[in-house]
C-alpha cells in the first residue's frame, strides 16, 4: 500500500474534468458537460483527501458512501475494488456520480471546502464506476443463493432499480414493470443529456439485466396490467411511482400559448434529443404530450430556482433562445438548486433576477405570453421549515418580455385510482404513507405494498431515491425470508 501524502492538497490544486467547450455548449451540444479523469488525474485528485477520522463527506451522503476508502483505492490503482466498494453503499453510483449536487452534500462538507477547494468526489466517482464497466468488472453474485422468492418492482426509476439491485443480492428474483419505452424514469427522459448520457443507463440496464432482473417495459399498471395480479403472483410489490403531479402556481395567464410545464418539456426534448419517439406515452396529470415549440431566437423565462429550473434554461440555450432567464423569488443564497449548476447555466448566458416573485402571465393580443408581471420581493420572517419567506416590495412591478415561459414550481405525488383501492393511505400532500404503528420501513398500510422515493417523500434528490429504495428492499427482505433463512449481512447494514 502506497504510502498517505497528508499534504499533497497543498499542492494540487483542486480540478474537474475539462469541461465541454462553451462555444459548442451554445450551438446545441447535448453531449455530457465534464469529461472523464484519466488514471493519473483521477489519482492525483484522490490524493488531495485528508483521510478524515470523521469523514463529514460520508456523514453528509444521503447512501453514506465509503468515500475515503475508495478515493485511497484510486490512489493505489486498484479500480476494480473501488467499484465493489462503491457498490456496498449505492447501487447506481455513476448515476449520483454526474447528477448528484456535490455541492450541497459530500464536497460541501470536505474539510478542504472552504479554503482549499474540496476533493472532487463526484468525477472521481465516475471515473471509477465507468472505468471498470470498461474492464469488464461486473457486481459478484456467485455466492447468492436463490430465496425461491419473488418480489414485483414498478417504476424503473432510481428508487425501483436501487431496490432490484438489493433484492437481488439476496437471492430474490425481481421483476420490474414500468410504463415507459426505457428504464431510468426522469433519470432517462427528466435529467438532460449534457448531465447524464443515457448510454449510461444502457449499460446500468445491461449490468442489472445480467444479474438476473427482469425489465417488462411499456407496462402500465391499471391499464395493462392489474395490481391484484401482481399481489396474487409475487411475494411483495415495491412502489417507486415517482412524483409527476405538477405544481403550478395558479398564475392568471399560465393557459396562454407559449406556457410550458417544466417537467414535460424536458421529458418530450429528452426523447427527441436521445431519438426516442417524442409522442411516446404522456406523463401523468396530462392528457396529452407536450406539442415541443420552437424556441430558436425566443426570449424565454423560466419561473423556479431548482435544479429542474436550471435543467429548463440549460436546455433552452442549447435549443437555440435568443435569451433566457431565470426568476426566483428568493436570493441567490437561498436557492434551492445546485450551486455548480448555477455557475454553468451563468457560464452559457442564462440572466438570473433573484427576488422576484411572478405575478401573471402577460398577453399582448390575448392567445400568446408576452411576457411575465412580477413583483420585487425581500425576505422576511422563516416559514416553519426555517427559511425566510419572500414578501412583495409594494411599487415595484414590472413585466419581462417572455416568448416562451416555463414554469418550474415544483412536483408532488399522486395516489394513482389502481393503488387507492388497495386502501393505501396517503398524506394531505399525496405522498404515500409508509412505516409506523408495529409496521416494516417503507411498508405500506397493505402488508405486501412497500413504497420508497418521491412517492414517499416528495420530488427529491436522485440519490435520496437510491437511498430509499435500497433501504426498503432490506425491510422487504426481512418479510419474505422470514422463517427461509437469514438475512444477508448487506441488507441488515441498510
Amino acid at each position: 500500500m502506497s504510502k498517505k501524502q497528508v499534504f499533497q492538497f497543498l499542492d494540487a490544486p483542486r480540478e474537474m474534468p475539462r469541461k465541454l467547450p462553451l462555444a459548442l455548449r451554445t450551438a446545441g451540444d447535448w453531449n455530457e458537460l465534464y469529461g472523464a479523469f484519466a488514471q493519473t488525474e483521477a489519482a492525483h485528485q484522490s490524493g488531495r483527501c485528508l483521510d478524515c477520522g470523521n469523514p463529514y463527506c460520508e456523514a453528509k451522503c444521503p447512501v453514506h458512501n465509503y468515500i475515503p476508502n475508495w478515493l485511497q483505492l484510486v490512489q493505489e490503482g486498484r479500480i476494480l475494488e473501488a467499484a465493489a466498494l462503491c457498490h456496498e453503499t449505492n447501487p447506481l453510483p455513476e448515476m449520483c456520480g454526474r447528477v448528484c449536487p456535490q455541492d450541497r452534500l459530500c464536497e460541501g462538507a470536505c474539510t478542504l471546502n472552504d479554503d482549499f477547494g474540496a476533493v472532487t468526489i463526484g468525477a472521481v466517482e465516475k471515473y471509477i464506476v465507468d472505468t471498470a464497466f470498461a474492464q469488464g468488472w461486473r457486481p459478484d453474485l456467485s455466492k447468492v443463493v436463490a430465496s425461491g422468492k419473488h418480489v414485483a418492482v414498478i417504476g424503473a426509476g432510481p428508487a425501483g432499480l436501487a431496490c432490484a439491485d438489493r433484492l437481488v443480492r439476496s437471492g430474490i428474483a425481481v421483476t420490474v414493470f414500468d410504463r415507459y419505452e426505457q428504464i431510468g424514469g426522469l433519470m432517462q427522459f427528466g435529467i438532460p443529456s449534457f448531465k447524464l448520457d443515457k448510454a449510461v443507463i444502457a449499460t446500468r440496464r445491461e449490468v442489472l439485466e445480467g444479474m438476473g432482473v427482469v425489465f417488462k417495459l411499456g407496462v402500465e399498471i391499471g391499464h395493462h396490467l392489474r395490481l391484484e395480479h401482481l399481489l396474487t403472483g409475487y411475494d411483495a410489490v415495491f412502489l417507486g411511482l415517482g412524483a409527476y403531479r405538477y405544481t403550478d402556481g395558479g398564475l392568471p395567464g399560465q393557459d396562454l400559448a407559449g406556457v410550458l410545464p417544466a417537467l414535460p418539456f424536458l421529458v418530450q426534448n429528452g426523447r427527441i434529443v436521445t431519438g426516442n419517439d417524442p409522442h411516446g406515452r404522456p406523463i401523468a396529470g396530462w392528457e396529452d404530450t407536450l406539442a415541443m415549440p420552437d424556441l430558436r431566437g425566443k426570449r424565454v423565462v423560466v419561473l423556479g430556482g431548482g435544479d429542474t429550473g436550471m435543467d429548463c434554461v440549460r436546455s433552452a440555450v442549447r435549443l437555440g433562445a435568443a435569451s433566457v432567464t431565470c426568476a426566483y423569488r428568493r436570493d441567490e443564497a437561498n436557492m434551492p438548486g445546485s450551486a455548480r449548476e448555477v455557475a454553468n447555466a451563468r457560464e452559457e448566458g442564462v440572466q438570473f433576477l433573484f427576488n422576484r416573485q411572478p405575478l401573471a402571465v402577460e398577453s399582448s393580443d390575448g392567445k400568446a405570453a408576452s411576457g411575465v408581471r412580477m413583483v420585487e420581493t425581500r425576505l422576511g420572517a422563516p416559514d416553519a421549515n426555517g427559511r425566510r419567506n419572500p414578501e412583495p416590495i409594494a411599487g415595484s412591478e414590472s413585466v419581462v418580455a417572455a416568448d416562451i415561459v416555463i414554469i418550474a414550481f415544483g412536483f408532488s405525488p399522486k395516489v394513482p385510482d389502481w393503488l387507492a383501492a388497495q386502501g393505501v393511505q396517503a398524506q394531505p400532500n399525496g405522498r404515500l404513507a409508509v412505516g409506523g404503528n408495529g409496521r416494516l420501513a417503507y411498508q405500506t398500510g397493505h402488508d405486501k405494498l412497500f413504497a420508497g422515493g418521491d412517492c414517499v417523500r416528495g420530488a427529491d434528490l436522485v440519490v435520496t431515491a437510491v437511498q430509499e429504495g435500497r433501504d426498503a428492499a432490506a425491510s422487504i427482505a426481512r418479510m419474505v425470508l422470514r422463517g427461509v433463512r437469514a438475512i444477508p449481512a448487506a441488507l441488515e447494514s441498510a
